[in-house]
């Protein structure tokens, strides 16, 4: 029992909460900015929308009637004789401020509570149009919110001196690390119980399908024999993914592997957002350095001679 809660507790710095944040405000932000043109169009309500919102929020409800939806602030904002597309403004306005607020540093708790709340509700309401970023920034706003804030290079942290519980700051860091290795490795199980991936005929289904066809179809054709590799490598890295990154001798080989690995799936296929949501991921849980900073040394100090 005392080795189980020294593993789950570990004492471990801040910089990691750091890196979480910083990248998670920077997503969001960037999230909130591609879907600015499309955000009514996206969410609107029946007979104006692109998916018929009602759909999404249906499904949501299904599984539990606790989550955040759109149409919780809409419902709101018509009691009010506030019209749906002045609420959905005021939606992204919320979402785009609680990022920059993470960037900055600027009430950490309530920017990633709120960034956490209506992410969430925009991802539940678009549920048809939604994919693995929306699942991976609530997994990464989740444990941002619960964490020890403010980290020290937070604007909150020079306003206030405030000591973070360096166990608790291991405690979240663990569990995003179990959480990480429990993707990669059964999801690299899943693509090792298919034919797809060692022959290579789901990266170039991957390739192919609008709107991820990026690259030009003759290019694709000409290297085609490399497929059965590429796939092959990526099911070994994610099947292996958690012994390369738990060992400090092959960490950083497997750090920067996965981080390479998501920058040339979101560069071939335009999935910037989910590439830069993962390579995030990653960098908090096992970028940052595992425990405390050594103290500084200090001088000796040396007697006076009357």
């Amino acid at each position: 029992m005392n080795s189980l809660l020294r593993f789950l507790f570990h004492v471990s710095s801040d910089a990691w909460v750091s890196i979480l944040r910083l990248g998670m405000g920077l997503t969001v932000t960037a999230y909130g900015l591609s879907l600015r043109m499309d955000w009514d169009w996206m969410f609107a309500g029946s007979g104006k929308g692109l998916m018929q919102r009602e759909i999404g929020e249906a499904l949501a409800h299904w599984q539990s009637p606790w989550v955040p939806v759109l149409q919780w602030p809409v419902a709101l904002g018509a009691r009010f004789g506030l019209s749906e597309h002045a609420m959905l403004a005021v939606v992204w306005i919320c979402l785009v401020t609680s990022g920059v607020f993470l960037m900055l540093g600027i009430f950490c708790r309530v920017a990633a509570v709120l960034a956490w709340f209506w992410h969430s509700a925009a991802a539940m309401s678009g549920g048809l149009g939604a994919y693995g970023v929306d699942s991976f920034m609530t997994i990464g706003l989740f444990y941002l919110m619960l964490s020890p804030l403010p980290d020290r290079l937070a604007f909150d942290a020079r306003q206030r001196k405030r000591t973070l519980n360096a166990e608790l700051l291991g405690f979240w860091r663990r569990a995003l690390q179990l959480h990480l290795c429990f993707i990669y490795f059964f999801g690299g199980l899943s693509k090792c119980l298919g034919a797809g991936w060692w022959d290579g005929s789901n990266l170039w289904r991957s390739l192919i399908r609008p709107p991820f066809d990026l690259i030009d179809p003759n290019v694709l054709v000409r290297g085609k024999i490399f497929f059965p590799a590429a796939g092959i490598a990526i099911c070994l890295l994610e099947l292996t993914y958690p012994l390369l990154v738990w060992n400090s001798r092959t960490r950083r080989i497997g750090l920067a592997a996965i981080c390479l690995m998501h920058l040339l799936i979101g560069g071939a296929m335009g999935m910037y957002l989910f590439a830069l949501v993962m390579i995030v991921l990653n960098l908090a849980g096992f970028g940052a350095p595992m425990g405390l900073p050594a103290p500084a040394a200090r001088a000796p100090v040396r007697p006076s001679v009357p």
